[in-house]
């Protein structure tokens, strides 16, 4: 196959999905993996898109922020009492992933949020975006706290920084803890472009994946793309997710953790 068919190829796999594994490139491609990498590389350079962990992801372009500070999606003081009983069951189990004296990320979101009651004595250090996570881990005194700059967000209560990466501290993590607006076939989505963005560096700067969703994320639904399943390692949810969306995680390689509310 000539190099402008094999990237052809590369970019509409892309396309389709925002995130295109490795292996789903040597099967289609018929391609050496020597071969692939060079493709993407080349691509790349190009600004055609990204390579990442597992393989290559769209190019996502952080808009500026101008004008009032709102995010799409549920504030987070409703979103809070939506599926209660799962988000605690599911944030729990999370937390039980934790190893004294870590360092983790984690994202803003309801479900997340309920990890924190469980992190206490842990030691660990934690870089998040969200006041709402620093105000319930302000009590441990022997966790500790990292945030990058950037605007506030107040109905999220979240810092997002589109400006770039240099907002963020200089902190590697093993985990990164995150939720979701929608799970799909796709991957892992947002209701809004600007979290889109802040996730992916989050995303990019994690050894180990980690989604916290409850089974009503399961939906049919269109959203900008965080990250393909092939990104991640683990998620977690409630015991009401259907046999066809646990198949689905299961087939993209990704540990299914499920527990009850």
């Amino acid at each position: 196959m000539h190099s402008s068919e094999r990237e052809r190829l590369i970019l509409d796999s892309v396309a389709d999905a925002g995130f295109v594994a490795y292996r789903q490139l040597e099967e289609r491609l018929n391609a050496s993996p020597a071969t692939i990498r060079r493709d993407l590389a080349r691509l790349e350079r190009l600004g055609r898109l990204e390579r990442v962990h597992g393989g290559a992801r769209s190019v996502v372009i952080a808009p500026t922020i101008s004008g009032p500070l709102h995010l799409a999606g549920t504030p987070f003081d409703e979103a809070l009492q939506q599926h209660l009983p799962q988000k605690r069951a599911i944030g729990r189990a999370a937390a039980g992933l934790c190893r004294r004296g870590e360092g983790v990320m984690i994202d803003g979101g309801t479900t997340t949020f309920q990890m924190c009651a469980h992190l206490d004595g842990l030691e660990l250090q934690v870089l998040t975006s969200s006041l709402n996570i620093v105000n319930a881990l302000l009590p441990q005194a022997a966790t500790r706290l990292l945030v990058p700059s950037g605007a506030l967000f107040r109905e999220q209560n979240i810092i997002l920084a589109p400006a770039g990466e240099e907002s963020m501290p200089r902190f590697h993590a093993p985990k990164l803890f995150m939720g979701a607006a929608a799970v799909g076939a796709q991957g892992i989505m947002q209701a809004d472009i600007i979290l889109v963005a802040n996730e992916r560096r989050f995303v990019d700067r994690a050894e180990e994946v980690i989604i916290l969703v409850d089974s009503s994320k399961f939906i049919a639904s269109s959203g900008a793309v965080v990250c393909g399943l092939e990104e991640i390692d683990t998620l977690i949810t409630d015991s009401g997710i259907a046999d066809a969306q646990a198949a689905m995680v299961e087939r993209a390689g990704v540990k299914l953790v499920v527990v009850d509310p």
